[in-house]
Parts: structure tokens; C-alpha cells; sequence
């Protein structure tokens, strides 16, 4: 869950609504400047991109991949003076959205990864576990949706996407349950697949609900998330200038794992190797770590806005090297690994 779309900050025109998580946390890793362009690649409902406009004469290059998004943007455009341009296309192609604007290079990027409060609140989408609705997840209204997938996806390919993007340690019990019950009839809607879930999971006390980990993957899958985080995280490295500062708000393990390790790999840290992903040598670092680990949100926050509590922020500093290649071992820990001996209980 994120926080990105809680709304803009009553600055640039923006209406006043909920402030995003970790706003003041992300302009202050930002670093920034009078002046400055930026990219907030994940617009949402424009919260960190009015923070930033709200500096004099900063430019703002937003993008966000649904459509909803870019219709309600609008007007923040017409507030910001020629200072917004606002696209509709995934992070992961930004580099693309920049060169559009007739833009070399930036002083900062920063994403806000996963699906948005405004997404989630609205039933029709599919993302929700609280309303029932079509099994859609689509954040662009296109392509393939979660119930194509939920419908059609070998089990064992079920079994893998609910094990490795959900965390689902049920996850062959769960691809039985649905390849079983889609027999009869196609599953259609949140609540049919969350009662399925529920019927193989055991709820926790006072935990999430027991579909929580098998919506998450399906999610992901569906929109390629991990897959476009880690292509936007190359594209920012090309990007940015020396100096410039990439901010990234995470929501899970998976999300902030690639970061991690990203950051770790490209800033030349002893450690931030493993035996699958090695220490690469000879190579001068491209980033300079911002933050001491990752920043969570204060208990302030997280009491006012409890979709703030598993935010994790981290960030980067691009130093003057030339930027290296595509980090293959980083990519793969955004795709589904191939089928692999399963422990029992999945």
C-alpha cells in the first residue's frame, strides 16, 4: 500500500488533502534547489510533485501509467505555469518521457512504488480486498487482468507467481483451490478469489486478511512492478547528474530488496555482494549512499496514515562516473524464477 496518492499538499494550486508518506523525509532527500527538474515517477495524485513545485522555479516531469491519474492531473497542470508536464507511461520508460521534454538530465527522481490509496479505495479497479469488485488490478486498463491470469495460468505457474511475489508460504494449496473452483466457473470478482484463498489459509488473529499475500502477487504479476522498478532504477542512474539524488518509497520486502541491493552494488559497498549476487570490480561507483539504511516513517505518521507503516526509504547520490550497464543479477530478482524443488507446505 502506498502513500503516494493520499493527494497533493495544497501548494502549486494543488487541492489540500492527505499528505503522502515520508513527504518531508523525501524533499529532504531530495536535496532540493531552486531551479531544479525532477521526475516524480510515480505521480499518483500529484503529492510529492506539488511539494516539489512548491520551490521556485523547479520543473516537474511526472508520469504515471493510469489514466485516472493523468485525467485528475490536470488541473495541477494548468496551476504549475508551464513548470509541470505530466505523461502517461511506466516509470521503467522514463528515460524515454525526459528526452520528450527536450531534457538531457536531472537533479532528482524519486518513485513511490506500488498501488496507489486512490486505486485501492475504488472497487471497480479490483485491487481491494474491502469491496467487491471485477478481478481487474490493471493500473493502465489494459492488457491482461488479474482474473485472465487467475483463469488461465497453469497451477504450478499459479503456485510460482503466489510463492515468489506474494510471500504466500500456502501457495500450492491456494493454485489447487482456484484451478479446482475455476473448473466450474470462471472466477470473476475480489471476493470470489478471497474467499477461495480464505477457504486454504488460516486467518491469524488480528492479522491481514488471509487473501492479503495471494492479492499482492497477482498484482505485481500483472502490472510487472518489480520488473519496471528495476528498469526505472537504471534509467535514473543514465538520468541524473552528478550530484542529483534518487528517492525511493518501498512497501515490501521484495520492492525494497532490489533497491537495496541496486544501491548497494552501484555505490561499490564491501558486503553488498552475496554468492548470487557478486561484488563487481574495476568498476567506479556510480551512486554514493544517501541515507544511513532505509528511513521509516515516524509513529506520528504511521498512527495518522497506517498505510504508512511499512514505507522504507532510501536514496542515492549520483557521483560523476559514467553510468554502467544493465545489472543482469539485479533485473533477475525482479522476474519469477524458474520452477525449482518446493519446500512441503507450499
Amino acid at each position: 500500500m502506498t502513500g503516494r496518492d493520499d493527494g497533493p499538499a495544497g501548494v502549486a494550486g494543488g487541492p489540500a488533502r492527505h499528505v503522502p508518506v515520508l513527504l518531508g523525509e523525501v524533499c529532504e532527500a531530495l536535496a532540493l534547489r531552486d531551479g531544479g527538474i525532477y521526475v516524480d515517477g510515480t505521480f499518483g495524485a500529484g503529492g510529492y510533485t506539488s511539494a516539489i513545485l512548491a520551490r521556485p522555479g523547479t520543473r516537474v516531469i511526472a508520469l504515471d501509467r493510469d489514466p485516472d491519474a493523468i485525467a485528475a492531473g490536470a488541473p495541477l497542470v494548468a496551476a504549475a505555469g508551464g513548470r509541470l508536464a505530466l505523461a502517461e507511461t511506466v516509470f521503467g520508460e522514463m528515460e524515454a518521457a525526459v528526452r520528450a521534454q527536450d531534457v538531457e538530465s536531472v537533479d532528482g527522481v524519486v518513485l513511490d512504488i506500488g498501488v496507489s490509496s486512490m486505486q485501492i479505495d475504488e472497487g471497480a479497479r479490483g485491487f481491494s480486498l474491502r469491496f467487491d469488485g471485477p478481478l481487474d488490478m490493471r493500473m493502465e486498463q489494459a492488457g491482461e487482468s488479474a482474473a485472465d491470469v487467475v483463469n488461465t495460468a497453469d497451477e504450478e505457474v499459479l503456485a510460482d507467481i503466489i510463492y515468489n511475489f506474494g510471500e504466500e508460504r500456502r501457495s500450492r494449496a491456494v493454485a489447487r483451490a482456484i484451478v479446482e473452483r475455476r473448473a466450474h466457473a470462471p472466477i470473476a470478482t475480489t471476493k470470489e478469489l478471497a474467499d477461495i484463498v480464505a477457504s486454504v489459509v488460516r486467518a491469524e488473529p488480528h492479522g491481514p486478511h488471509p487473501a492479503t499475500r495471494t492479492f499482492q502477487a497477482l498484482r505485481i504479476y500483472v502490472n510487472d512492478e518489480l520488473g519496471e522498478l528495476a528498469r526505472a532504477l537504471h534509467a535514473a542512474e543514465r538520468l541524473l547528474k552528478p550530484g542529483g539524488r534518487l528517492v525511493v518509497v518501498t512497501f515490501h520486502s521484495l520492492e525494497d530488496r532490489i533497491v537495496k541491493q541496486f544501491l548497494a552494488r552501484r555505490a561499490g559497498r564491501a558486503g553488498g555482494g552475496s554468492r548470487h549476487l557478486p561484488e563487481e570490480a574495476g568498476e567506479a561507483a556510480t551512486f554514493r549512499l544517501a541515507t544511513r539504511g532505509a528511513v521509516a516513517p515516524g509513529e506520528a505518521e504511521c498512527r495518522a496514515n497506517p498505510r504508512a507503516r511499512s514505507a522504507k526509504l532510501r536514496a542515492g547520490e549520483r557521483t560523476q562516473a559514467p553510468a554502467r550497464e544493465t545489472d543482469e543479477s539485479v533485473m533477475s530478482l525482479a522476474a519469477l524464477p524458474q520452477p525449482r524443488f518446493r519446500k512441503r507446505g507450499r
